[in-house]
């Protein structure tokens, strides 16, 4: 164990979007926590995603956590505050729930749709960010420095999948600039990422070849947004960024990262009808 390594914490990173965050983490050097509600010493899903951390040069640590549970969520951040001696150098707010039915509960206007799926959309993709936010203040705030990152969407700027998905995303948005208003100088920055259509691994083992009319062969790997985090967290002029929404495929051009094919995503912004509604 490397006492230099920086300390991150990536939520829901099982497979998609969070896996590839930490992976690219991983490869950079970083000690990564990486969460999802399955068990763990199990081989399942996320005691992989910690193994291909630590088979990349940096330490992977799965740890079970149901982020709809508050009390869950604090004892996450008690047990990094332990074994790290109170640091923590990044939070990736990743984890989500989509309606019960998966996407095909993204095919009927909201008044046919329960009530209930607030519980999954806003409660832990809303909420459960804002509880770990929290806890990683608390942790970053006197050691005067971490990055806390929300995964947002375009969602926020139009019409993405449902009301409520919207609304989520939006508030995201709105929770990294209102937090960088009360985090100023204390040397902690937050921040919003609008990833474009991501490559995962459901999308490619359905063969389709578009989704919400974006071509899949053009889309960014999970991996990617994680480069595109390891190059803001790694930037030492970040915390000029704080309270700004980023787009992965923009920000990626200024720091000459590339998708790991060697591509160049391309940004969405004219599709959704500009870039970030809150913050700078």
């Amino acid at each position: 164990m490397s006492a230099d390594r920086r300390i991150a914490l990536v939520t829901g990173a099982s497979r998609s979007v969070g896996k590839g965050i930490a992976l690219a983490l991983g490869s950079d050097g970083w000690t990564v926590y990486v969460t999802a509600r399955g068990e763990v010493g199990t081989d399942g899903p996320l005691d992989r995603t910690a193994a291909e951390v630590t088979e990349r040069g940096g330490e992977g640590i799965a740890v079970q956590c149901d982020h709809s549970d508050d009390t869950q969520i604090e004892k996450l951040f008690a047990r990094i505050a332990d074994d790290r001696d109170g640091r923590l150098d990044l939070l990736v707010n990743n984890v989500w729930a989509g309606p019960s039915d998966g996407y095909a509960g993204f095919s009927q206007p909201f008044w046919k749709r329960p009530v209930s799926d607030w519980d999954a959309l806003i409660g832990l993709g809303l909420r459960a960010h804002y509880v770990a936010s929290v806890e990683a203040a608390r942790l970053m705030v006197p050691r005067g420095s971490g990055i806390i990152a929300n995964i947002s969407s375009f969602g926020t700027r139009g019409y993405l999948h449902s009301v409520l998905y919207g609304m989520s995303k939006a508030g995201l948005d709105k929770m990294a600039a209102d937090m960088a208003v009360e985090l100023k100088g204390t040397g902690v920055t937050a921040l919003s990422l609008w990833p474009g259509l991501v490559r995962n691994e459901r999308m490619i083992a359905s063969g389709m070849k578009s989704f919400e009319g974006f071509s899949l062969a053009e889309a960014e790997t999970p991996e990617f947004i994680g480069r595109v985090i390891v190059a803001l967290a790694t930037d030492p002029g970040v915390g000029e960024r704080s309270g700004r929404t980023v787009i992965t495929a923009e920000t990626a051009l200024e720091y000459g990262v590339v998708d790991v094919d060697g591509g160049q995503p391309v940004s969405h912004r004219a599709a959704f009808g500009g870039g970030a509604v809150f913050g700078p």
